[in-house]
């Protein structure tokens, strides 16, 4: 419990590209409810991004600005949330590296993303402790700050459940009870918008076509030439909206209208 009596809610986001549709119903509609219950921190992840783009790093410092105009546009305030910048705080680098020094090796090797990012990022050389210590950065950012809930998805539980057991094992080496285990926030609700060239995957601002996600900062003539030019399903809608789960491309237009009009697809 923070000493303004609420809650304390830590989440954050990558500044490796624009930001899209995705982003919006899947992350940040989430943060407007936040930040109205809870005492929120929201930062930009710099260091996580250098994971993946260390090679390059120059995407980050624009995305970086780019981002949380983004976030103050949608209506993210910064007198209800406290937003930062992670690499200005060094003390996120620190804790890491004390929690480096207590957490097995083993722990690292069996979160379930590792193996699958190097293969979906298979352009990248991925073999470095920077991406294999990803988790132990993630948890110093959490407890630092004694956050009580985090908002995740489902599939991101167990990252989580790390989190918790890397948090219990140093506060039990130590004999202190210095950091609260934090406890998943999940939002089933939350959108998932799919890419407009494959509708079977999420949109993802690393994908390299433009054309596949919807920015954030599209106009409106560029938003119709993209949903013009997305992977369609040439039959006709089923009769039984069930039945477009096995139709990707179809359901996925659907889905796309029914988050902006706020309505279901059911």
């Amino acid at each position: 419990m923070s000493i303004s009596g609420k809650q304390r809610v830590l989440s954050g986001m990558r500044p490796t590209g624009q930001l899209h549709l995705g982003h919006y119903h899947g992350v940040l509609k989430n943060w407007l409810k936040l930040q109205q219950e809870y005492e929120c921190f929201f930062f930009v992840a710099d260091w996580h991004a250098l994971t993946t783009e260390y090679e390059d790093p120059s995407i980050i410092e624009q995305s970086t600005w780019d981002m949380v105009i983004d976030w103050l546009a949608v209506g993210i305030n910064p007198g209800s949330a406290k937003l930062f910048i992670q690499s200005r705080v060094p003390e996120h680098a620190e804790l890491h590296l004390l929690l480096s020094m207590s957490t097995p090796l083993s722990w690292l090797e069996r979160v379930p993303s590792y193996k699958d990012q190097q293969e979906k990022l298979s352009d990248k050389d991925l073999t470095t402790y920077g991406f294999l210590g990803y988790p132990l950065l993630q948890t110093a950012d959490i407890v630092i700050y004694k956050a009580g809930f985090v908002p995740v998805g489902e599939d991101q539980k167990q990252h989580l459940e790390l989190t918790r057991d890397i948090a219990q094992a140093f506060n039990s080496i130590y004999g202190w009870d210095i950091f609260p285990l934090p406890n998943p926030q999940i939002f089933g609700t939350a959108t998932r918008v799919m890419s407009l060239r494959d509708g079977a995957a999420k949109m993802s601002k690393s994908d390299v076509s433009d054309n596949s996600r919807i920015n954030m900062t599209d106009h409106s003539d560029l938003i119709l030439q993209k949903i013009r030019k997305a992977k369609t399903d040439p039959d006709s809608l089923p009769s039984e909206v069930g039945a477009l789960s096995n139709r990707p491309e179809a359901a996925n237009l659907v889905g796309i209208y029914a988050a902006l009009a706020d309505c279901s697809v059911e």
